[in-house]
């Protein structure tokens, strides 16, 4: 029983601590606004985890004697009944008009709990109460999947008869064998809204919502996971993106690597890159000229002082740079293009290298030769960068 209550502290622990519980000290619970099945912002802590998450935690059922505890929210509440076996309360918090595919922030619903749990009669409620057969949580695991893997082979068949699917486990080139490896970046892929367009192209960046929030997303393309030139390029980007920090470079929000399909995502820029913008605007004030020069040059000296090794942008050119809601602009494109440093201060391309259109006026004449190169090739490109600029003042 003590044991139980020491979970139960230390998983809701976090959230009063941040407030968001603290506001109601009544012994009443406390309701969802919303009754829709929209992701809670805590995370449910008891009993038997996901049968995919990476750290699987099973410290045994739930004693049925526990009370529930104070200050839970609705969706809470539903997935501690359904953890405790509580079919009465878990029949009594539906018929309060809470949604019975309300998710936890990993993405689990009362019917994945109840199928770690192994409570027959729970999961036998949710299903007559229309529970997401085949709803699955942040790792991809389904009801029918928990089932099989804590061996409740009951719940197991019940949802396999009404056509559950038992997803197969699919590693990526990025999967770590040890859960404590798991990158901190690494963003939960159900937290992600990608929008589908037949416009974008390979390799290029998508817009999406993460948690609510405009992103940008590159997804590897599915054919692409047997290719090691395309991999080795991802974790090229990744490993650039994931390193630097400036207000004049694109920011990082973190990647999808355990995951299928991988991804990565940055900020996302609304006023779009330079080059429309200045096929937009046209002529340039001598001030906004002086400002936007200032924005790439601190961009730009901080990545060639990274430590321990320059970052060479190889590809500066005005598609690649961003600009952002105060119309600052902001380097991107970076991480795009691969090369070998021969010393601290000369690089070559890794050869092919395909992210470089060699036809652009703005990359060096060493980059497009083939030749070892430096830093200087970036400021070649800023300097015809900064003559398109007065061309248009």
């Amino acid at each position: 029983m003590e044991s139980i209550a020491a979970q139960l502290k230390r998983g809701i622990s976090r959230q009063f601590s941040s407030g968001s519980l603290r506001r109601n000290l009544s012994r009443q619970f406390t309701r969802q606004a919303s009754l829709d099945p929209r992701r809670n912002n805590q995370r449910f802590s008891i009993g038997r985890q996901s049968s995919l998450d990476p750290i699987r935690r099973s410290p045994g059922p739930v004693q049925p004697e526990l009370t529930v505890p104070e200050n839970l929210d609705s969706t809470m509440q539903l997935l501690f009944m359904a953890c405790r076996g509580d079919a009465k309360g878990v029949d009594d918090l539906l018929n309060e008009g809470i949604d019975v595919n309300s998710i936890d922030l990993d993405g689990r619903t009362a019917l994945h709990v109840a199928a770690c749990e192994g409570h027959v009669e729970v999961a036998r409620l949710l299903l007559t109460r229309k529970a997401n057969l085949d709803a699955r949580d942040r790792w991809g695991s389904t009801a029918a999947a928990d089932a099989k893997y804590y061996g409740n082979t009951e719940i197991y068949y019940m949802l396999k008869a009404r056509g559950a699917k038992v997803p197969k486990t699919r590693k990526t080139p990025m999967t770590v064998a040890n859960p404590r490896e798991v990158p901190e970046y690494e963003l939960n892929p159900l937290e992600l809204q990608v929008r589908k367009s037949d416009g974008i192209s390979k390799g290029t960046y998508q817009v999406a919502k993460w948690n609510g929030t405009k992103v940008a997303v590159k997804i590897l393309d599915k054919d692409s996971y047997s290719d090691p030139d395309t991999i080795n390029a991802f974790k090229h980007e990744l490993t650039l993106l994931e390193r630097v920090r400036h207000p004049n470079v694109v920011q990082f929000v973190g990647a999808v690597t355990q995951n299928i399909p991988m991804m990565i995502v940055r900020e996302y820029h609304s006023k779009g890159d330079l080059a429309s913008y200045l096929q937009k605007k046209g002529r340039l004030s001598p001030s906004k000229v002086l400002r936007f020069c200032h924005d790439i040059a601190r961009g730009m000296n901080y990545l060639h002082e990274c430590k321990p090794d320059p970052v060479i942008h190889c590809d500066l050119k005005p598609k690649n740079i961003l600009l952002d809601s105060g119309g600052q602009l902001k380097i991107a494109g970076f991480g795009t293009v691969r090369f070998s440093l021969i010393s601290p201060d000369e690089a070559q391309l890794v050869q092919p290298e395909p992210n470089i259109d060699l036809s652009s006026l703005y990359v060096a004449p060493e980059i497009y030769k083939d030749e070892v190169f430096d830093r200087s090739v970036d400021a070649y490109s800023f300097g015809l960068i900064l003559y398109e600029f007065l061309a248009k003042s």
